[in-house]
């Protein structure tokens, strides 16, 4: 069916539409569903689309601006201290796969330089399924979580090397690896890594003031799309040069915004990365040679299994977390249907073997959700006791998740972000003007560029760990909609918000917000200056301030009953003040007859 490219966009979000909630219904994870609407939709299925590869291509971009994201999370002090299970146990899971799974190979009449290409390959996992798969189960920061991404880090960075070696191995004169193209990709890391964190943050700064939200979203995709394409054009991962940029900036105070802008996105172009990658399974070569196929998925599963669990093990995770180790990455990789192609191209591979490849990849793939959902089912609850303090490169060093969110700075929330810093109680902090974020930011204040208003800013802050939002907005409509936002999304939060006036608290009790007038305090502290002044006791102006406030907060919650009655409100209004006036009226009687029992007394 050849369909233009308006029919193709609305086939493929009907089936994404359609096929997600039903297998998320049923417990089966959305990438399971992505992977079987593709099946359905390539060209071995329904045929609605023939070219897959097309598709394919495209949607990588999705995987590259995961990679974005994941860097986003990533400091470079935390590189710095992950770098043992990057480079230890990423290093050694890829060697012993390649090495069993390459000798495997070559008893099945490989040549040693295909076997060592495909062996390589196949000990890659997908990064985009696997880290799907952990968000979905919630365990990215799990020690499971956290040595499964080192392992798929050291993948992505030894999947350069192997591509620039099919050339080498494969007898091409013309395409091997020369010096200059070597001098060109150290080049260009150096470029991004030593120039990229100024310019980018210069960058955001002036974009950040032309106050353009669409202008801030198109310089992001710039930025993440332009540094893959450079690192591309220098022979590199372009999943590695929007990893690196991501890193540049996890710091930054762009880096909730970036976030919150780029999320939705990668989430629609790795829903169809994951449809394409369903196209590309070959059913007919799996209908041809099931039993050899099926052999193939096997081997790779239990061979990369095994030794997964091994590392797990060596790592001291326990044994139920070695488990889902391997099964997260026992699957292939997305990269291996590049490297299948490289070694076809360059006469390493021939094409029945290349076919039988990709359909075992992308077999396994499609079938490792489904596992591993069994795997879960089969192992119970986690209940074992909680593993003792990680080793050191395994310590999760991002900051501990704050539980209080500040939404503006100005004044008001500068003076609570104080309070919180001197109790060294962890917040994060919202501001929409440039200006005030930079400014705060030179005197050592953490906080971030972005939008309080927004769903998807209150999600990239950590709004679902947040127990206490503290809404200081200089806007009373922006407080309002700010209120109303977080409500709806964490309605069991406190929210303690700024209220200009007692009409704008009504409202935002309505809301089960707990207003804060933001003069009326300092009137009380005002006045309780001037009784003094004007000759009463430290302590009776005191007392007389605070039988004010009290009073004050009780006239405001019975006003709140009747405050869309404007004759209702004017008549409280006037009783409270001829109660207040009796009250303080008593009072000094009281203290009238206690000055007059003070004289009596001999």
């Amino acid at each position: 069916m050849h369909s233009g490219a308006l029919e193709l966009a609305l086939v493929l979000l009907l089936a994404a539409v359609i096929a997600v909630p039903v297998f998320k219904k049923l417990g089966l994870g959305a990438v399971l569903g992505y992977l079987a609407a593709g099946v359905v939709l390539g060209p071995d299925g329904l045929g609605f689309v023939q070219d897959a590869d097309r598709i394919l291509s495209a949607a990588e971009i999705g995987v590259v601006m995961l990679l974005f994201v994941i860097g986003l999370e990533l400091s470079p002090a935390r590189l710095k201290v992950m770098r043992r299970s990057v480079f230890g146990a990423g290093a050694l899971q890829v060697a012993l796969s390649a090495l069993v799974l390459g000798s495997l190979l070559m008893l099945d009449h490989f040549q040693w330089k295909s076997a060592l290409i495909v062996g390589i390959a196949l000990a890659l996992s997908s990064t985009a399924v696997g880290l799907q798969l952990l968000s979905e189960h919630k365990a990215i920061n799990s020690d499971y979580g956290r040595l499964g991404f080192a392992i798929l880090l050291f993948q992505d960075l030894i999947a350069i090397p192997l591509l620039a070696a099919i050339p080498l191995l494969g007898g091409a004169r013309n395409d091997t690896l020369q010096w200059n193209d070597v001098a060109i990709a150290i080049g260009a890391l150096a470029v991004v890594i030593l120039c990229g964190r100024p310019v980018l943050r210069r960058l955001f700064n002036i974009i950040a003031r032309t106050r353009s939200p669409e202008v801030f979203t198109a310089t992001a995709l710039l930025v993440v799309l332009g540094t893959a394409w450079f690192m591309q054009e220098a022979g590199l991962s372009p999943s590695l040069g929007a990893f690196l940029a991501g890193v540049l900036l996890s710091d930054s105070e762009f880096r909730h915004e970036l976030e919150s802008q780029i999320e939705p996105f990668k989430g629609l172009l790795l829903g169809l990365f994951f449809i394409a990658v369903g196209m590309g399974i070959d059913l007919d070569r799996i209908v041809a040679e099931p039993m050899m196929i099926a052999a193939g998925v096997a081997i790779l599963l239990v061979v990369k299994f095994g030794l997964l669990f091994g590392i797990g093990k060596l790592a001291k995770l326990r044994t139920r977390h070695a488990v889902l180790l391997g099964s997260v990455l026992w699957l292939g990789g997305e990269f291996a249907f590049v490297v299948f192609n490289e070694a076809q191209r360059a006469h390493l591979l021939g094409s029945a073997n290349h076919d039988r490849l990709v359909a075992i990849v992308g077999l396994s793939m499609a079938i490792t959700p489904l596992l591993m959902i069994g795997l879960i089912r089969l192992l119970g609850r986690d209940e074992g006791p909680k593993a003792s303090a990680p080793p050191a490169d395994k310590v999760d060093i991002t900051d501990v998740q704050p539980q209080v969110m500040i939404a503006g700075m100005g004044r008001f929330g500068q003076v609570v972000a104080r309070l919180l810093t001197a109790q060294k109680i962890p917040f994060v902090a919202l501001e929409s003007n440039p200006d005030t974020v930079s400014d705060l930011r030179r005197f050592g204040n953490k906080l971030y560029y972005g939008d309080p208003t927004r769903p998807e800013m209150l999600r990239a802050a950590g709004g679902e760990h947040i127990r206490v939002y503290v809404v200081t907005l200089d806007d009373p409509d922006a407080n309002m909609r700010a209120t109303r936002l977080i409500r709806r999304m964490y309605p069991d939060a406190v929210v303690l918000v700024r209220a200009r006036n007692r009409q704008h608290a009504w409202r935002l009790m309505d809301m089960s917000a707990e207003p804060f007038r933001e003069v009326f305090g300092t009137s009380l502290e005002l006045s309780e200056r001037m009784l003094i002044a004007l000759g009463m006791s430290v302590e009776s102006a005191r007392s007389h301030v605070q039988r004010f406030r009290e009073h004050d907060e009780k006239l405001l919650r019975d006003q709140y009953l009747v405050y869309d009655d404007e004759a209702a409100v004017i008549q409280t209004s006037r009783d409270a003040r001829a109660d207040l006036m009796h009250l303080f009226e008593a009072d000094a009687e009281s203290d009238g007859k206690g000055v007059d029992r003070e004289r009596d007394a001999p």
